[in-house]
């Protein structure tokens, strides 16, 4: 009987279906089709229960190839570095986790990132395998990540973000913008840009909307509310930039500007600040905020 694979710290298994080939073990089979891994790693991999087959049973190095067994591997990243700043739980209850994200860590294991995300940190920190994010913010951006802890009720919760009944307000600094009236409304039509992890205003029906007003008038940064109405890729950044003001410290708009990886002495100013809503099981009115703040 197949069964999907337990996640571990957080981490979801990959799963390749072996494709026809004339390979003698599994293990050959995987060194060809991943020639960035070496041999070597695989083989501590199945050491360590990493490689799984579609019934849950661990993989050996003698385990023959067979055309089309479904094949469930952890990814790693090797000298994974840590992001050097901490996140914090700020509400936990037998439905919800709320935790304050620091800029740099992203949300869930994507690309170099497989251990170092609030997700890992998090499922190690409460030992509660269930966490599940309900929504993702940039790794660039810091403040709340909502993270259901209950399967059973896991539905009703994501429903608020599908049904936008979810209050999402954000603060950042950018440059001023004397010349245009506030609060306004942004909305346009986003799409993929290039490179590929950009997105790109276009033509076309809106499918993106932002409420916009400034929080204060000081200095060459000025401090803004946005409140986005919905949830695209980039899409504050985006809006920023298309009015004349990106985001202070912005590595991708309006141009893309590459960074070391371990650089973090200039984070975006962005910063995920208030989440409220109707309870969806007893309509109590709950409200969180970050305890974090932009210094200018």
């Amino acid at each position: 009987m197949r069964r999907r694979p337990p996640d571990l710290d957080g981490l979801a298994a990959s799963t390749l279906q072996l494709p026809p080939g004339d390979w003698p073990t599994v293990l050959d089979c995987l060194c060809d089709r991943f020639p960035a891994i070496a041999r070597v790693s695989w083989l501590d991999r199945m050491a360590r229960g990493r490689v799984l087959d579609d019934r849950g049973h661990g993989i050996s190095p003698e385990t023959p190839f067979r055309v089309g067994l479904e094949v469930h591997y952890y990814r790693e990243v090797a000298d994974e570095p840590r992001i050097p700043f901490e996140e914090a739980v700020l509400h936990a209850d037998e439905h919800l986790l709320v935790a304050d994200k620091p800029h740099f860590l992203p949300v869930a294991p994507a690309g170099a990132h497989v251990h170092e995300t609030l997700l890992g940190r998090l499922v190690r920190r409460t030992g509660n395998p269930n966490l599940v994010p309900l929504h993702r913010i940039d790794r660039e951006t810091a403040g709340l990540v909502l993270f259901s802890t209950n399967p059973r009720s896991r539905a009703r919760y994501q429903a608020l973000f599908r049904d936008r009944r979810i209050g999402k307000h954000y603060e950042a600094l950018a440059p001023a913008l004397p010349d245009i009236g506030f609060p306004l409304v942004r909305s346009s039509r986003l799409v993929a840009g290039e490179p590929f992890f950009r997105m790109q205003e276009t033509a076309g029906p809106a499918n993106s909307e932002t409420g916009i007003d400034v929080l204060e008038r000081i200095g060459a940064l000025w401090r803004y509310a946005l409140a986005p109405v919905t949830g695209r890729k980039h899409q504050l950044r985006v809006h920023m930039a298309a009015l004349g003001a990106p985001i202070a410290n912005d590595p991708l708009y309006p141009t893309v500007r590459h960074r070391d990886p371990a650089d973090f002495s200039a984070p975006l100013k962005l910063l995920a600040k208030t989440l409220s809503f109707a309870d969806p099981f007893d309509g109590t009115e709950r409200r969180f905020c970050s305890q974090l703040s932009l210094d200018a």
